[in-house]
């Protein structure tokens, strides 16, 4: 699996620490939509598209399996992310 495309769009709220909504297309086939960008403590991650719950709580939609893959999608996001900023 390759990311072959990222958009971002920047968020400008004050008092957020979201920072931007991410688009990532995979294999040029398949493709994620809000995927978020937050403003932690330690600088940005993301977090990926949920849903409320019956509960209340909320449940990822899409995500990575396991560390590797959602490292490729951080990096990937983020360096995107950055190039925008500049």
């Amino acid at each position: 699996m390759k990311i072959t495309s990222v958009s971002v769009r920047k968020v400008e709220k004050e008092d957020s620490r979201m920072k931007g909504i991410a688009s990532v297309l995979l294999d040029d086939c398949f493709a994620v939509h809000d995927i978020r960008i937050i403003e932690g403590d330690n600088g940005l991650f993301i977090a990926m598209p949920s849903r409320q719950t019956a509960t209340g709580g909320y449940r990822d939609i899409a995500h990575p399996i396991n560390q590797e893959v959602r490292k490729m999608f951080e990096d990937a996001i983020i360096g995107e992310y950055n190039k925008e900023a500049e």
